[in-house]
């Protein structure tokens, strides 16, 4: 693994703020944007530990809320350690700088292999995991050649054209992004591609903790890593129901280049990316048409490097929590429909301060849920 942050800028943790981070992630009903809601009313991480057994009683809960010890965390940086691997927070110099802008950006993630991996311009490669021997060819050929003008092959580990980009990309960089922990890789048959791959000169990293064993639910979170860090997602055979098709709708939404190849259309394998076609996404029928596409866009610094979001302090300015009536008001505006944060503010003629600590008191509690971009609803 090459030595951590070498040659990039940015603000590196502390052991302390690592294992309160750690915690934070690994605790009941913390994601990533609770995550950063908490980190940024409370100032630390730390802080934030200490807050959430009060914001998940004034939120409604029904139980404790679980928080990760200390233990747990040690004993996952030992795990990490054993493995080979480590944990780099958001805004710390060896994150990936792409994917840090997406919303829900994981805070921490586990990487390892070559760092270097996840600093340049990224293409993702996607497709059927039944791909045809053309399709995975194609896949091939894409992957060589953009590795080759300078980009970190990103992809899946999955079966078909994932395998096929990898392959064609270990030396000149890919990225693999899993489902489950580091060490539990899916499908199994690519653990040997993926040991190529951190043994080389590519990258493997995951937001699951260690001996997570992969879900369904899983896998369009790994997904989202996958069109975060790439300037440009390439699609190649996808069905209808393609897994395929939830990276390009997500790379759409963060703003990436999205590409289709054509296929026939009596391949089934081929009505995704046909229909992603339809919808408006670039026709790719050689490499050179994403190289040249994507060129523009890696000239420039569009992600520049920023200070890691926790600040160098302990804790922050903290407001008085509301009263039960304001609360109540909240609760009665919301319902299972999808609301936005500031109709929720206009409705109940509350300050924004005020309705953000109280939805994140709901939120630790369990009882909202988050939808794309600030919307919002109740989930009991």
């Amino acid at each position: 693994m090459d030595a951590p942050g070498a040659g990039s800028k940015g603000t590196v943790l502390s052991d302390r703020q690592r294992i309160a981070w750690l915690r934070l992630i690994r605790s009941d009903n913390i994601g990533p944007a609770t995550f950063r809601d908490l980190i940024n009313h409370f100032g630390s991480a730390e802080a934030a530990l200490a807050a959430l057994p009060e914001l998940s009683a004034r939120g409604g809960a029904t139980r404790a809320i679980r928080i990760a010890s200390e233990a747990e965390a040690h004993r996952e940086l030992e795990a990490a350690h054993r493995f080979g691997a480590r944990f780099v927070g958001i805004g710390e110099p060896d994150y990936p700088q792409s994917l840090k802008q997406i919303d829900g950006a994981p805070p921490l993630l586990a990487v390892k292999g070559a760092l270097a991996a996840g600093k340049r311009p990224a293409v993702g490669i996607v497709g059927s995991r039944n791909a045809s021997i053309a399709g995975a060819k194609f896949a091939a050929m894409v992957a060589r050649d953009c590795g080759r003008a300078g980009y970190t092959v990103v992809s899946g580990l999955a079966r078909g054209i994932d395998t096929a980009a990898h392959r064609a990309s270990l030396e000149t960089g890919t990225i693999a992004a899993l489902a489950g922990g580091l060490d539990q890789p899916y499908p199994p048959e690519n653990i040997g591609l993926l040991e190529e791959i951190t043994g080389g000169n590519g990258l493997a990293v995951s937001e699951m903790p260690f001996g997570w064993e992969p879900r369904a639910r899983d896998f369009p979170r790994r997904n989202r890593l996958i069109a975060g860090i790439a300037l440009g997602l390439v699609v190649v055979e996808a069905a209808t129901r393609s897994g395929s098709l939830i990276t390009a709708r997500l790379a759409g939404e963060f703003g990436r280049l999205v590409f289709a190849v054509p296929g026939s259309p009596l391949d089934p394998r081929c009505h995704g990316t046909n229909g992603l076609l339809k919808d408006g996404a670039s026709i790719v029928t050689a490499p050179a048409d994403v190289i040249e596409a994507l060129a523009p866009l890696a000239q420039f610094d569009l992600f520049p490097s920023s200070m890691a979001e926790e600040p160098p302090r302990e804790g922050g300015a903290i407001t008085m929590p509301p009263d039960e009536t304001d609360r109540s008001r909240i609760v009665d505006a919301l319902g299972p429909t999808p609301v936005e944060i500031d109709d929720i503010i206009r409705h109940t003629g509350l300050s924004a301060s005020a309705v953000y600590l109280i939805l994140l008191e709901l939120d630790i509690a369990g009882r909202l849920h988050r939808h794309q971009g600030s919307l919002i609803s109740l989930s009991d």
